[in-house]
């Protein structure tokens, strides 16, 4: 693949970075915080305006016919800005099933609110006591004209202001299932979470929660392939979102060092402070490779299983050293929680463990190895 950007691209990104940068401030960000919702509203809706949010999805739907690699350049963006809002929930997380495996009806229903900033989508893929995230202990049982759901999930992000959680589910015979659950519906308890970064979270609680056939996605019964499929594109964005984390502290430091000065010197003139920061510079550029190399496969529909879990293993391996390096480097600031670092520090910490650390992605590789060498 070329790893350079399309003019189209370049200024896909210019745009997204000026969007956020006139709009993510520092003043900005602590209002949004001390809020209930931890969404901005307002770069909500300035993104749709510029028709950001949809661009991922197909002309008909209101979007601009783009694919995940345009999609990851935006989540690189919202990475950089650290934007309080759940652009990977609702436009990879919820939207993107919905166009692949959701029928005509559903998309138009779904899809052309998200793009005009109208609605927000997610999906509930954890589970309290399940690492593997393909055999969910969630169960959906079939009920006259409606599915039942009974179980629990956790961590799921925007669920409080979601049209609707997609739900994968165990169905009879050991299946899976996809449904959209109404987070307003009768069954349907939301409990709410903090995340590390501070953004807000929900416990998905499902008692008997009824989901109609309208709101099936896809085959019930071939949903384990919609769930990989799902997975892998969520942990692209996880790690386009860290590359511009990690990009961004790492900025940012060169900027502190550079000013900074002890013995008449600039910090970053120090033999060991130049030598931290090249380390860290070469985990950015690991991120940046595999990140882009995993979204560009997934985005031609190209076999990525084990490129996304390599890209994993370097957004939480090398996005730790990074923003621990940045703090390092930054001195007793670099631990303010009121200095803008702070929020690098505990972004880049959620998106490590989310969807699994560098070592759950080593196990998954080596599994596929072995399997391979069978």
């Amino acid at each position: 693949m070329d790893f350079a950007f399309t003019q189209e691209q370049e200024a896909l990104r210019e745009l997204a970075h000026e969007i956020l940068a006139d709009h993510v401030t520092q003043e900005r960000l602590k209002l949004v915080e001390s809020g209930t919702e931890w969404f901005d509203r307002e770069v909500w809706g300035a993104l749709a305006q510029a028709n950001l949010i949809g661009l991922g999805f197909a002309e008909e739907y209101g979007g601009s016919g783009l694919s995940l690699f345009e999609v990851a350049i935006v989540l690189e963006q919202v990475g950089r800005h650290v934007a309080p809002i759940p652009y990977l929930a609702t436009v990879v997380m919820g939207g993107m099933p919905v166009e692949r495996f959701g029928n005509d009806e559903q998309r138009h229903r779904l899809l052309l609110p998200v793009t005009t900033g109208d609605a927000v989508l997610t999906a509930a893929l954890i589970e309290p006591a399940g690492d593997d995230l393909m055999d969910p202990a969630t169960t959906a049982t079939k009920d006259g004209a409606h599915w039942r759901l009974d179980g629990t999930k956790i961590a799921v992000p925007a669920a409080h202001v979601a049209e609707r959680i997609v739900v994968p589910a165990t169905t009879a015979a050991g299946k899976v299932g996809f449904f959209l659950v109404d987070p307003h519906a009768k069954g349907v308890d939301l409990q709410r979470e903090k995340a590390t970064s501070g953004e807000r979270m929900s416990l998905l609680v499902l008692t008997g929660a009824m989901v109609e056939e309208r709101d099936v996605l896809g085959d019930p019964v071939a949903g384990r392939e919609m769930l990989t499929w799902t997975v892998e594109r969520t942990l692209a964005g996880l790690c386009a979102i860290e590359l511009g984390v990690a990009a961004e502290a790492l900025r940012m430091t060169a900027e502190y060092t550079s000013k900074r000065e002890q013995f008449g010197k600039p910090v970053g003139s120090f033999q060991a402070v130049g030598q931290r920061a090249a380390d860290a510079y070469i985990d950015v550029e690991a991120i940046r490779l595999t990140a882009h190399q995993a979204a560009w496969l997934l985005a031609q529909d190209l076999p990525a299983t084990e490129e996304v879990r390599i890209a994993k293993f370097w957004a939480s391996e090398g996005g730790h050293r990074v923003t621990y390096a940045a703090q390092h480097l930054h001195g007793g600031i670099g631990v303010d929680v009121d200095y803008p670092l702070h929020r690098y520090y505990t972004w880049s910490k959620q998106i490590e463990l989310t969807l699994g650390s560098a070592h759950p992605q080593l196990v998954k590789l080596g599994a596929l190895m072995a399997a391979q060498g069978a």
